[in-house]
């Protein structure tokens, strides 16, 4: 089993799309009106991944306080450092969490505040 699409909420998809394009270096799946209002239905996929993700319109001005999306990599901090020079905010430096010993997890905000983990396999 594996996740088709994960559903992000966002309030600017212009400004989430240049964040996931340029930060963590998605490609557009799909962008195509949804609705009179200018909401676009907008997929990006992750290189080598099978997921999906979809934004969605956030439906109150706060960003949820837990993550919403947790990526993985082989080099997390490697991926922090490429994030951090790219100007994305760094909420916790990478560290091993007494919860899961031997794996190596950070965490970041978007360009819409959603929290994100990056952790190893």
């Amino acid at each position: 089993m594996h996740i088709q699409f994960a559903e992000l909420p966002v309030r600017d998809q212009a400004r989430a799309k240049e964040f996931y394009v340029k930060n963590l270096g998605c490609a557009v799946a799909a962008n195509a009106p949804m609705g009179s209002d200018g909401w676009r239905w907008i997929e990006l996929k992750f290189s080598g991944a099978e997921t999906t993700l979809h934004f969605i319109r956030a439906t109150k001005e706060d960003a949820s306080d837990g993550p919403v999306l947790v990526l993985v990599c082989d080099d997390v901090a490697s991926a922090v450092e490429d994030l951090r020079k790219k100007g994305v905010e760094i909420l916790t430096e990478p560290h091993s969490p007494p919860w899961q010993p031997g794996r190596t997890v950070a965490e970041f905000r978007d360009s819409e505040g959603n929290r994100m983990v990056i952790g190893s396999r």
